[in-house]
């Protein structure tokens, strides 16, 4: 638990900061082009590679590779061995990966005026936007190729479970992009065309991936790591990687293979529904990107040693661990973005070319998008049970129904119910896939709820009802602050903030939602520095 909750406190800290960078990021967007034409044609050439990234780069590729490169590197050849023979398989899968990325890369550059029209063939109803967002596409593109190396050497330094250099590269993403809505809003100047800022913010994407790759290769090299290039060699390991990775591709990427059916669906709708989906899932990815992504990164080379060395009682309890901290945080999370909806989506959206038109619709789409928060969440817990022990055929079966539905229920709610419609389908869909991976996990033995980690999550309901009940109270009391000046929409979130969390914490302390070992670890934590400087 001890070394779960640093990894994951080292991994969502940085996570947190990469976020609060993408939030001034997405509060200037919102503010500069609005959710018209621009901003559509944008979100969707900034969609492409950044959903084959969290799909490839840092799903199938991190899921199949880490616990590859760590059995490797963990292998019963002495230490040296070990080493070597790490430092082989890394580079010859770099040797391989980069051509097949450069390929990839330059297939989908020629292909993107078909690839637009598959996603979005409904942008040719109006006048130049279908052209705009080609040109978009093919400005980001590259960002693809740049970042799934850096995916590959946090691979390397996560395995070794040196966390921090991996998480930090987000944020640098998040600087790069809004020096390029400065720089286009000052390029466009007072009523400009809002296209020169989507095209200026577009190179910058691009530019943050070459940042981010300085940044990670020389972390890499500071950890004493070497890679060399090579002519490309399929050797045994690499094709197993390559096994390892295709199944992988669809049963980690439920998510972001939802993403592509999401912007799908919502390119049929009104213009400006495409940049309120994806702005309302920047709230969505706060809780998601802290926890989901720190645990799941975390657990999975830990989760790897223990099955390898047989020790399965471990690798139970390891789990239930984080399915613990998973519930702990992202239950409040969903029921107080569900409630506050309206107060964050104005306080941190509403202004300059984004109306309360569009914020009033962004908060109805927060609220059906964090209904499947926690599902979410435990997703990232539940996958590395199958791929730490290399079985990758079960998520994609499981990804494969929950795809199924989403796009069923899609057909039936998004002509009815809209952009919100769309939303609540992903959150089910998602619900969806969690329920069947703990199914299989309990039936093969892999894991199962205790009795005591169901009667956590039972204390912790309770202290969400209530944290629920004070924040539905409070909600109307706040609503002529939330919209106001820069102040009075602070504090007045502060507020909601600050009496949520109170309660609820109060209310988990009182009826046992908490683990008492894993407060008095975090205490130990915080004391530890005090008595040092004493």
């Amino acid at each position: 638990m001890s070394s779960l909750i640093k990894n994951v406190g080292t991994i969502g800290g940085l996570t947190m900061l990469s976020r609060i960078f993408g939030f001034a990021r997405d509060m200037l967007l919102a503010r500069v082009l609005g959710a018209g034409l621009a901003a559509d044609a944008f979100q969707l050439a900034f969609t492409l590679p950044n959903t084959f990234r969290r799909l490839f780069a840092e799903g199938a590729f991190s899921v199949a590779f880490v616990p590859t490169y760590s059995r490797a590197l963990h292998g019963a050849d002495a230490e040296g061995g070990g080493e070597a023979a790490a430092a082989k398989f890394a580079d010859d899968v770099l040797s391989v990966f980069l051509w097949i990325l450069l390929a990839f890369s330059a297939v989908m550059m020629i292909a993107m005026p078909g690839i637009v029209w598959l996603l979005a063939r409904d942008f040719q109803e109006v006048p130049g936007k279908f052209e705009f967002a080609v040109f978009l596409s093919r400005v980001t593109f590259p960002y693809l190729a740049l970042v799934s190396l850096v995916a590959m050497l946090s691979g390397l330094l996560n395995a070794r479970s040196r966390f921090a250099p991996g998480a930090f590269v987000p944020v640098l993403l998040n600087i790069v992009l809004i020096g390029g809505i400065i720089t286009g809003w000052w390029l466009r100047g007072p009523g400009g065309d809002d296209r020169i800022v989507a095209e200026a913010l577009c190179v910058a994407v691009s530019i943050a991936g070459v940042v981010q790759l300085a940044y990670m290769w020389w972390a890499v090299r500071r950890a004493g790591l070497k890679l060399h290039w090579h002519l490309p060699r399929l050797t045994p390991e690499v094709k197993k990687l390559g096994m390892l990775i295709l199944p992988a591709t669809f049963g980690a990427g439920i998510y972001q293979i939802s993403q592509f059916v999401d912007t799908f669906f919502a390119t049929s709708l009104a213009q400006g529904s495409l940049t309120l989906l994806k702005l309302a899932d920047r709230l969505n990815q706060l809780p998601l990107g802290i926890v989901g992504i720190a645990l799941g990164t975390a657990i999975l080379p830990m989760l790897s040693r223990h099955i390898h060395s047989g020790d399965a009682a471990e690798a139970q309890r390891l789990q239930g661990n984080a399915f613990e901290i998973a519930t702990l945080l992202t239950l409040p999370a969903a029921a107080a973005l569900a409630i506050c909806a309206p107060a964050f989506v104005t306080a941190f959206f509403v202004g300059g070319r984004f109306t309360d038109a569009d914020g009033a619709i962004m908060a109805q789409i927060v609220a059906a998008l964090v209904a499947g928060l926690p599902a979410y969440v435990i997703v990232k817990i539940l996958n590395p049970g199958f791929f730490a022990r290399e079985d990758m055929r079960t998520p994609v079966w499981t990804a494969l129904a929950a795809l199924i539905v989403n796009i069923a229920i899609n057909l039936y709610v998004v002509q009815r119910y809209g952009i919100v419609g769309l939303a609540g389908a992903t959150a089910a869909s998602a619900s969806l896939n969690c329920l069947l991976l703990y199914t299989v996990l309990h039936r093969r033995g892999w894991f199962h709820f205790t009795a005591k980690l169901a009667g956590r999550i039972a204390r912790q309901l309770i202290a969400v009802a209530a944290m629920s009940a004070l924040l539905w109270w409070m909600m109307p009391l706040m609503k002529p602050y939330y919209g106001g000046n820069v102040f009075e929409r602070i504090w007045s979130l502060a507020a909601l903030c600050a009496a949520g969390g109170a309660v609820f914490f109060a209310v988990a302390l009182l009826v046992g939602a908490l683990d008492k070992d894993l407060v008095a670890m975090l205490t130990r934590r915080r004391a530890k520095p005090a008595a040092t400087e004493e």
